[in-house]
């Protein structure tokens, strides 16, 4: 029986991820990685790798289910939900500020000269963290043969959730081929059907609001960029939301910390003030508690059974490398010129040579040297 983590040391962990956590969700997993396997040992490499190929594997974001993965794991039903929230909260709260100021005045601040030197050091922060996720998850020549296969079709285009499943299962069927047995899987991931009470509590458009944001979160893959299509989609296209609107809510989505999702507090907001703010916020992060509560106590049964094994390896690395094509797309956007090249080689050293800092220091650190660096 794993050792539990007082609620109050798990609020405090991801409250401090909430607001320090810029640059998407491998920049999220990177620091968590940092600091519940490298600084606080609540668990082991490994593990976290399972819990990263479970999150790639159900819809929803993936750094907010490994939020609460980790939660769940640390603190049981009580850790799921303060996990969470704390680690979504902080997003929601800044980004519900922007949309106050937004709907007020019609603009948003300027803050990039800030966020163009926070980009560049989150990139050393997530190879830092994948360099020991990359050894553990590569076992043997097979697997870095996926993993290789994996990387090379990820920057070409290939939506993840084709790759994480495909490795998967062309795992799983090497694994049935090499031991000759034939069985029967059967399927762990539940059909999920939602309610919702005394609907006529609601307002029409907050209804309206609350399943068009549960659907979305029910069954999004892929980044924060595939969010917005959907977000084009079934907002702009029935004219609920003006692009200019969208345009501004992917900015938000960008320059605060935080899950990307809480983009939709921002547009919540602007479609029906504060309650369109809060039923949008709920609906579209509901799913993630739900499928994690329903995947977490498998995780450990796929782990014992041989043939399941090998399937969630192949995920586990599968997960690894799209991390990698994500971390060399995002260099190539973010490093750009001498002022970006130093940001980035200065918060690598930092990192390399002093293990135990907190990430926090590298991102408000890239954060002022990008405003310093910005002024000449």
């Amino acid at each position: 029986m794993e050792a539990k983590i007082p609620i109050k040391e798990i609020a405090q962990l991801f409250l401090k991820l909430g607001f320090i956590g810029f640059g998407g969700p491998a920049a999220h997993i990177a620091m968590m990685q940092q600091e519940v396997v490298a600084k606080r040992k609540w668990m082991s490499e490994q593990h976290f790798l399972d819990l990263l190929g479970a999150t790639n594997l159900i819809p929803g974001p993936n750094s907010t289910e490994m939020a609460i993965h980790i939660g769940y794991d640390k603190g049981g039903w009580k850790g799921l939900l303060v996990a969470g929230m704390c680690f979504i909260l902080p997003a929601v709260f800044i980004t519900g500020i922007f949309a106050w100021l937004y709907k007020q005045y019609g603009e948003l601040p300027e803050i990039q000269p800030f966020i163009y030197g926070i980009k560049p050091a989150i990139i050393a922060i997530i190879i830092d963290a994948i360099f020991p996720l990359a050894k553990k998850s590569i076992k043997s020549i097979f697997l870095a043969f996926i993993g290789i296969a994996v990387l090379v079709l990820s920057l070409l285009g290939i939506s993840e959730i084709y790759l994480m499943f495909g490795a998967g299962f062309f795992a799983l069927g090497i694994f049935y081929i090499q031991n000759q047995k034939n069985s029967a899987l059967q399927s762990f991931f539940p059909v999920l059907f939602f309610q919702i009470a005394n609907s006529q509590l609601l307002s029409e458009t907050n209804a309206r609001l609350f399943w068009i944001f549960l659907k979305i979160g029910a069954v999004l893959y892929g980044s924060g960029y595939v969010l917005f299509a959907f977000l084009d989609t079934e907002l702009v296209a029935n004219g609920l939301l003006t692009r200019q609107q969208l345009m501004d809510a992917i900015a938000v989505g960008q320059f605060t910390p935080g899950p990307v999702f809480s983009s939709v507090t921002f547009i919540g907001y602007q479609i029906n003030g504060l309650s369109g703010a809060v039923i949008s916020t709920i609906a579209i992060f509901l799913p993630s508690f739900v499928l994690v509560a329903l995947l977490n106590p498998l995780m450990k049964k796929m782990r014992n059974s041989k043939g399941l094994s090998a399937s969630l390896d192949a995920v586990n690395i599968a997960s690894v490398a799209i991390i990698i094509a994500v971390c060399f797309t995002m260099g190539k956007e973010a490093i750009t010129d001498w002022k970006t090249i130093s940001i980035a080689l200065i918060s690598a050293v930092v990192v390399f040579k002093f293990k135990t800092i907190n990430s926090a220091f590298i991102v408000f650190g890239g954060a002022l040297l990008g405003y310093l660096l910005c002024q000449f």
